[in-house]
């Protein structure tokens, strides 16, 4: 006996488990860094940021964490600042040479961050600095790009705009 399945509705359906499986596989049991570098299967940045603006300025913190500050990058060119830099792989070093290796899932290699930044910045007044681990990029909002404040002035002859500033609704009658 033979039974068939009209549309290839099972066939989509195991796949869709299939896929379902692997995703829930991949989420559960690698490790959360190694995850969002390759779950999509692009490489990404190994590193998290907080990307945050005020009036005056844009700051970005990077969590960089055994990186040396003096191996980053950080370019601002057309709008968009590009954070790179090199993490060494610990496998090379001298300590762990000729090392059994059970687990090794720090990220290591080149890396590339490029944001878009909505307004216009001034580049030569950024700032980076280093603490801990924490790269804090601050880049102050062009002048341009900074909200303003304008100031309503009174116009008119001198007794209008007295009525108008006193909130008097009367007019001159003859």
């Amino acid at each position: 006996m033979v039974t068939r399945y009209s549309g290839g509705s099972l066939f989509n359906d195991v796949v869709n488990l299939r896929d379902a499986v692997d995703r829930l596989f991949n989420e559960t049991f690698m490790p959360g860094q190694m995850r969002t570098i390759w779950a999509s299967g692009e490489a990404r940045s190994p590193f998290p940021l907080d990307v945050y603006a005020t009036e005056t300025e844009m700051t970005v913190l990077a969590a960089v964490p055994g990186i040396d500050p003096e191996q980053l990058d950080i370019s601002i060119e057309k709008g968009q600042v590009t954070l790179r830099g090199e993490i060494p792989d610990v496998a090379m070093s001298e300590e762990a040479k000729d090392a059994t290796w059970y687990l090794h899932e720090l990220p290591r290699g080149s890396f590339q961050r490029t944001l878009s930044v909505p307004f216009e910045i001034d580049a030569n007044a950024a700032e980076a600095t280093f603490d801990n681990g924490m790269l804090r990029l601050t880049l102050p909002k062009a002048e341009a790009a900074r909200p303003k404040q304008i100031k309503v002035r009174v116009a008119g002859n001198g007794a209008h705009a007295e009525a108008i500033s006193s909130g008097s609704s009367e007019t001159n009658a003859e």
